[in-house]
């Protein structure tokens, strides 16, 4: 099963973050044989950065990372994580990216590279996390 990238593990690579570019690339070069994937909810993340579609693409192809679509049942998982969330007195109006991944994640048997653990092991304690 691939392992599910989060969008601060990629951005710390672009940007060449100097606390944590080293730690992230070594982790994908460790992971690369299982596969790697990102979902729509993080590829859109990476787009902001960007100056067009074509260049997120550009990265996720030379990092061997596929595209993963969400399932109907992931986009249900959110929801009902989101509206936990909403239940213990979260503040966000709109649903967040990390429930988008977490479901995914829980929906597909897959891990989740991040060095954002909170919301996940909060809403989706049972997503095994790569974390520092």
């Amino acid at each position: 099963m691939p392992v599910l990238v989060d969008t601060n593990v990629l951005l710390d690579l672009v940007t060449d973050d100097p606390d944590w570019a080293d730690w992230s690339e070594s982790k994908l070069n460790e992971l690369s044989a299982q596969g790697l994937c990102v979902n729509p909810v993080i590829f859109t993340e990476l787009c902001v950065g960007a100056e067009r579609a074509g260049e997120v693409v550009e990265l996720l192809d030379e990092l061997r990372i596929e595209l993963h679509e969400l399932s109907l049942d992931a986009l249900f998982l959110a929801a009902k994580a989101f509206q936990r969330y909403r239940q213990l007195s979260g503040s966000k109006r709109s649903s967040l990216p990390d429930f988008y991944i977490g479901a995914q994640a829980l929906d597909q048997t897959m891990r989740v590279l991040t060095r954002d653990t909170q919301r996940f092991r909060t809403y989706f304690p049972e997503v095994d996390l790569i974390c520092p």
